[in-house]
């Protein structure tokens, strides 16, 4: 269908001397993905409204970042914009405005998305829009584009923009079936990669061509039963416990970490759940250790119990072993090398859960790049 059948109230605007028609993306047909209760309450938020008051302040602002969300669709537009009013504007003084505030576009289908380009809002402004692609193609051929949203910032309105006349198709279905499911801390959230293709959630997500849940709180993420309460009653495929960094000290780790893991297993018996300890542990091994012993525990215990759909990733490995110290911007937030990185050392233990829970067979699997 052409965006003029979609919705008749769509925008006609002009956009670097292109006259483009745009709709709004959350009417992008089967587009919009990485937003659990979009469907539901039409908001570009991470959580339900009901749920937002009893959770923390951090969590409550946060949930209106938009990391993980995105949409896919499939044109025959040789140019493809994007409109967007943001809710902030671009202010963080350790990740860059392309991550916090930008979105980037990829092409291609299944785990074969390659990237093209990133619209990055200009400094001070809430309001922009961008052509984030423009190229010649044959007549009637279709693209397949995925478009992310920002990691640190959230929007009002989304429109995506084509050419008149132009083709917008539902996109090519996730080859998992359900979505892929992340909570932690700010590197959870995404910070700070240079661009939200780049978060390691994205990247694990994108190379097994599934959904990407991101719950990412940026000093927020604690562990509470208020939050698994609303995660528990999601369907994913597999969920990434990695929380570790937001836990204020061993202690608190220690009384929540197993309890959150417990209240999901008790509503999800057989839901597959990688339990990850913290990578930026090189300034103070001593604590890093002692936060591992507890997952490590969380893990154990679990196991110990007959748990077979649990499974540990240990920090220590996130970075790599030669130039740890060039995977972050400062000491604890990684770069797109440590973002990277992270993905290469997850990616195996969300394989393996998608695998033994059968909803990815092993000769499917992606080769790792």
């Amino acid at each position: 269908m052409r965006i003029e059948e979609i919705d008749r109230n769509f925008v006609s605007q002009p956009v670097n001397g292109l006259d483009l028609v745009f709709l709004e993306a959350g009417l992008v047909p089967d587009g919009l993905s990485g937003l659990a209760f979009y469907r539901q309450e039409r908001r570009y938020c991470r959580l339900p409204q009901a749920a937002l008051p009893v959770q923390n302040a951090g969590v409550q602002e946060l949930a209106w970042h938009t990391a993980g969300a995105q949409v896919r669709f499939r044109t025959t537009s040789p140019v493809i914009a994007v409109q967007v009013e943001l809710r902030n504007v671009a202010s963080m003084n350790h990740m860059p405005s392309s991550g916090q505030s930008g979105f980037d576009l990829y092409l291609g289908t299944g785990n074969g998305k390659r990237y093209a380009k990133t619209l990055i809002p200009p400094v001070g402004q809430k309001e922009h829009a961008g052509v984030l692609l423009q190229a010649g193609t044959t007549p009637g051929e279709i693209r397949e584009a995925t478009i992310n949203f920002p990691l640190y910032n959230g929007v009002n309105t989304v429109r995506i923009g084509l050419l008149p006349g132009a083709e917008m198709l539902p996109p090519t279905p996730f080859a998992v079936a359900k979505p892929i499911l992340f909570y932690g801390s700010s590197i959870t959230q995404g910070g700070c990669a240079s661009r939200p293709g780049n978060a390691y959630c994205q990247m694990v997500a994108r190379r097994f061509d599934a959904e990407c849940l991101n719950f990412g709180f940026s000093g927020s993420a604690r562990g509470e039963l208020a939050m698994a309460e609303v995660l528990a009653g999601l369907d994913p495929a597999v969920f990434v416990l990695d929380y570790d960094h937001n836990a204020p000290t061993v202690e608190h780790l220690q009384q929540t970490h197993a309890v959150f893991f417990r209240y999901l297993r008790e509503r999800k018996p057989a839901l597959p759940v990688v339990l990850v300890s913290r990578p930026d542990v090189d300034l103070n091994p001593a604590d890093g250790d002692r936060r591992k012993a507890v997952i490590r525990r969380t893990y154990e215990d679990a196991v110990t119990a007959g748990d077979r759909h649990v499974y540990f990733v240990d920090g220590l490995l996130l970075f790599g072993a030669a130039d740890r110290d060039a995977c972050t911007v400062d000491g604890c937030h990684p770069n797109d090398l440590g973002f990277y990185r992270m993905a290469q050392a997850i990616a195996p233990a969300v394989e393996k859960a998608l695998a033994d829970s059968g909803q990815l067979r092993r000769n499917d699997a992606p080769e790792r790049r």
